[in-house]
């Protein structure tokens, strides 16, 4: 059956990965990222392989934004099934470091950029009596690593959020928390401090592609209507 789904951070990586899977699958794809160029690259590479998709420039830290991305989806085709939120940072620096800036910056689009995500695709699944929520969270939300202590919290965050959503819905909307371990991406290119840096790139010494957490998403929204995958964790084998 082909679904409209919502993507947010799908100018790269994972959000990137999920969109071209899911097209592939026959879903329509609304898309939205702040850089607008990666963005349009993405949806000209899905249109070339024959797929379904539109753009949103978006800023997941705007509620208004994300208000407007869900509805202009459902007032353009009539409903929306899916959203991923997926934007994320990863600025890690030890604490003491005192990077004030970059402690807010993920707090403002890793948390509220998740609610402001869900605030704006709720109404249209209570509306329509069913919709998937999907949550890209990490393995950080499962364990704490030296300099990575506001990313892990962001994310323990995300998944506390995602879990008390699906508890407080009725069984018609589906809610799904994606836990990436280490992924190729360009997350870690924000990191400033020196120190961090230095240990990412070690921590990052194997990693699995993007489409490994696109393959995983997939499949959560693949199931039956009366199957809800709640929570994956998908990492490198020799990730411990």
């Amino acid at each position: 059956m082909k679904k409209i789904v919502l993507v947010t951070g799908a100018s790269s990586g994972i959000g990137q990965a999920t969109a071209v899977r899911l097209a592939r699958e026959g879903h329509h794809l609304v898309i939205g990222a702040r850089r607008e160029d990666r963005l349009a690259a993405v949806a000209e590479s899905i249109r070339n392989k024959g797929g379904s998709v539109e753009v949103h420039p978006l800023d997941v830290t705007d509620r208004a934004d994300v208000t407007r991305f869900a509805d202009t989806a459902a007032e353009r085709h009539g409903r929306v099934d899916v959203i991923v939120n997926n934007a994320g940072v990863m600025p890690l620096s030890r604490l003491d470091s005192l990077l004030v800036d970059e402690w807010e910056r993920m707090i403002d689009v890793n948390v509220r950029g998740l609610l402001h995500g869900i605030a704006a695709a709720l109404p249209h699944f209570q509306r329509q009596g069913g919709g998937h929520f999907v949550t890209v969270a990490s393995i950080g939300a499962h364990g704490v690593v030296p300099t990575a202590a506001v990313y892990c919290a962001t994310k323990y965050a995300a998944w506390a959020i995602t879990e008390g959503l699906r508890l407080e819905l009725d069984p018609s909307i589906r809610v799904t928390t994606i836990s990436p371990g280490v992924v190729e991406s360009e997350l870690a290119d924000t990191i400033t401090e020196p120190g961090a840096q230095e240990a990412m790139r070690a921590y990052r010494a194997d990693s699995i592609p993007p489409e490994a957490i696109a393959d995983a998403i997939a499949y959560a929204i693949g199931r039956p209507p009366e199957v809800d995958v709640n929570e994956m964790i998908i990492r490198p084998a020799r990730q411990r």
